[in-house]
């Protein structure tokens, strides 16, 4: 990823900080890539395409580390996958295997229609601490997953987990109530590393009025127009009873 998508990202979280905003969800990321790259975030929940840009479109995802220059795997919620809405499958504890395959061809399914959209699909993640001013960037291809490469088995907590069937190594997990979809992901080695290496001055809430030259005049009272015909008294509000 290019240095000057880098400083971007850097001043936009400089920014949030600078305002109070302590810490950011996905949609806030999101909005903060696509203005890095120039792209367009669709804030959308259909579909796994986020951020497009021509034809290329990046799913955007941000967790929260305490030390992010050392992390080496991250758990991805990747959406909510029904076996049962999208396969008719009723019961998920019937067919354990079936269900894991299930799982993984809805994500698959997603992977489709998103490329069937753009040239290519991929994942940024940004693993962040607001307080260290810590961050770790990465990208990667969003792969279609092989059914067949996994085997599938409930964890203590009721969750189905699927790993590799060759060495064993947990990649999934997708809970029965709620249907959440986690991905495990290593950390690549061409993961970049960056730091806000100053203090943030917070600019408070007058300061930000006074910046803009802020006047009580901007706001408009919008009152309703009084109805001629009788309609149902409405319940006192809380204004009414503190009068």
């Amino acid at each position: 990823m290019p240095d000057a998508v880098m400083q971007m990202l850097g001043k936009q979280l400089v920014h949030r900080i600078a305002v109070g905003q302590g810490d950011i969800n996905g949609d806030d990321f999101g909005t903060i890539f696509a203005n890095a790259i120039g792209g367009i975030h669709r804030n959308s929940p259909l579909g796994i395409a986020d951020v497009v840009l021509d034809r290329c479109a990046w799913s955007v995802k941000t967790i929260k580390r305490p030390q992010p220059f050392t992390a080496t795997t991250v758990r991805l919620i990747s959406g909510r996958n029904s076996p049962n809405y999208s396969l008719g499958i009723s019961d998920p504890h019937d067919d354990t295997e079936q269900t894991g395959r299930a799982v993984l061809e809805v994500w698959n399914a997603r992977v489709d229609e998103a490329l069937a959209e753009h040239n290519e699909l991929r994942i940024v993640v940004m693993v962040r601490n607001l307080e260290s001013r810590e961050f770790l960037v990465f990208e990667e291809e969003a792969m279609r997953f092989t059914p067949e490469d996994f085997t599938w088995e409930y964890n203590s907590r009721g969750n189905l987990e699927g790993c590799n069937r060759v060495d064993g190594t947990h990649h999934f997990t997708w809970q029965p109530h709620g249907s959440q979809f986690t991905i495990f992901r290593v950390v690549p080695a061409s993961a970049q590393r960056f730091s806000v290496n100053r203090d943030v001055p917070l600019v408070s809430f007058e300061e930000v009025l006074s910046a803009v030259n802020f006047e009580n005049d901007w706001i408009s009272i919008h009152r309703r127009e009084q109805r001629e015909e009788i309609e149902t008294p409405l319940a006192p509000s809380l204004f009414d009873l503190l009068r």
